[in-house]
């Protein structure tokens, strides 16, 4: 047997006990619940588990104990009751919270739902500490999709999108939105979350994935088959399409940004913000998503919104003129940008700064590996790069 033997199907296997934790799964997620639940021994020693869940103990060391032994982690071998990784900074980050948001790691769409906290997520999940409806609003707007998009990379036999937290979530720079805007986008996102479970519990053979596959085709002006109308009908698609728009126009809006931006002038502005919020960082001020939790002795920033000074992204146009290096960072990502993309071949770095009236003497290289990054801009080898 293997881990496995964690998972239980009804409580009545191993009789009811606080240690049952409902479980989630990717599959559960995008497809159908299986309804599964966990043996959590968090917490506990070998000792205690055998003297008050001798039931409980039983299953796991007949069914585990012995694939533990096998295994190449000390964590394991040594502490062969306690489920994969024990996640206490998660854990601990979730205790005064009644949900959280969780999204799958691979997955067709990327849908953020939330998640009642006593819920323990497999290892094929993301799960965010928060509870705030604003934080899973803006989530799930478009605009954050599209950098999880092109920062995750992709996965899998349907070379699905991947959700990674270390390049996905971290240095995602979420907008500095008044308490207004931030109001208005939980509204929708509880919404949204409210919808759609509605509509998966009503209707048992409908998937998450489903409803995701006839929105997209709906969005590409695409007729339904007999089947995805069936799916449009019962799962009140356009409810959920007509809710994702609002949430991506009041995001949007919360960025100081025109909500019908291209998606590479959405990437360009998202990576000069992510360059500005490093820079405000590296002079001690941090955004906090929760500073309760993160920072409970430091004086949260006020919830306004900043003036990004970013105009609309315009295409490079053929000049005898040198354009001067620009003074702001959202400015020299589109500019290179747009350089790169007018070049007929690959060009050098060097070549690059001599693009501009003076040579830039810094930056040129922060923007050059932050379009590389986000797949902006490519590297062609020989030091020579291409839009």
């Amino acid at each position: 047997m293997d881990d496995d033997g964690f998972l239980v199907r009804s409580p009545d296997l191993v009789g009811s006990s606080p240690l049952l934790k409902p479980f989630l799964s990717n599959k559960d997620v995008v497809q159908k619940s299986r309804n599964l639940f966990i043996i959590d021994t968090y917490g506990l020693d070998e000792k205690t588990l055998r003297t008050n869940h001798p039931q409980i103990f039983q299953r796991i060391y007949d069914r585990v104990y012995n694939f533990r032994q096998q295994s190449r982690r000390p964590a394991y071998k040594e502490k062969w009751w306690i489920f994969v990784e024990p996640r206490s900074d998660f854990r601990k980050a979730k205790e005064s919270l009644d949900r959280y948001i969780a999204t799958p790691e691979v997955a067709t769409h990327r849908p953020f739902i939330f998640v009642d906290s006593d819920v323990v997520p497999d290892a094929s999940l993301y799960a965010v500490a928060s509870d705030d409806a604003f934080i899973l609003g803006v989530l799930s707007s478009r605009i954050h999709c599209i950098w999880a998009v092109k920062a995750g990379g992709r996965m899998g036999v349907g070379n699905d999108p991947r959700y990674q937290n270390r390049i996905c979530f971290d240095p995602f720079p979420f907008p500095a939105a008044t308490e207004e805007q931030r109001a208005a986008i939980r509204d929708l996102a509880e919404e949204l979350d409210t919808h759609r479970k509605h509509v998966l519990a009503e209707h048992a053979d409908l998937t998450l994935t489903g409803l995701y596959n006839v929105m997209e085709k709906l969005k590409a002006g695409e007729a339904l088959t007999d089947k995805e109308q069936d799916i449009h009908e019962r799962g009140l698609v356009s409810v959920m399409r007509h809710l994702h728009e609002r949430i991506d126009a009041t995001v949007a809006e919360a960025y100081g940004w025109p909500a019908d931006l291209a998606d590479q002038d959405i990437l360009a502005r998202l990576v000069a913000l992510n360059q500005e919020r490093r820079a405000e960082e590296a002079r001690g001020q941090v955004r906090w998503l929760r500073p309760d939790y993160q920072a409970p002795e430091a004086k949260a920033p006020a919830a306004e919104q900043t003036d990004l000074a970013i105009e609309p992204a315009i295409a490079a146009k053929p000049s005898s003129k040198k354009p001067a290096w620009p003074k702001t960072v959202p400015e020299r990502i589109v500019l290179v940008r747009d350089i790169l993309a007018s070049e007929p071949a690959p060009i050098a770095l060097d070549s690059l700064a001599g693009s501009f009236k003076r040579k830039p003497k810094d930056g040129l290289e922060d923007v050059l590996s932050s379009l590389l990054a986000l797949g902006l801009a490519r590297d062609a080898g020989n030091g020579r790069y291409v839009g």
